[in-house]
């Protein structure tokens, strides 16, 4: 089993950062990839960016050179750096890491004026 607490959420105007942690515990060992989806209201849930063990990432399009993954000295944390925020943004974040899959409780990231 894989516990996952996120971190880092809230309120910011349109165009600001706000970053988001993320830190494993329990079977890391057996981590392969770690990332973050998110969940607007009425929405589905979606993948908005990921990284491997490897080191390889991927991103949604919509958060490509505004958002940024990457590892904590920790391996068993991972973070997300978000940039340039805007309205569409607001939504609650998940931490994921698997397989298989687990999440965390989420949390809400609002983007407004």
């Amino acid at each position: 089993q894989v516990q996952l607490v996120e971190s880092g959420g809230g309120l910011v105007q349109p165009g600001g950062s706000l970053r988001l942690s993320c830190a494993a515990s329990g079977s890391i060992f057996s981590i392969y990839a770690m990332g973050w989806y998110r969940q607007a209201p009425g929405k589905q849930r979606e993948l908005v960016a990921v990284i491997f063990s490897s080191g390889s990432t991927n991103y949604a399009d919509s958060v490509k050179g505004r958002f940024t993954i990457s590892r904590g000295n920790a391996k068993n944390t991972v973070h997300l750096q978000m940039n340039s925020l805007k309205p569409e943004d607001t939504a609650i974040y998940y931490c994921n890491a698997g397989p298989p899959s687990h999440w965390g409780q989420g949390t809400q990231v609002t983007v407004s004026s």
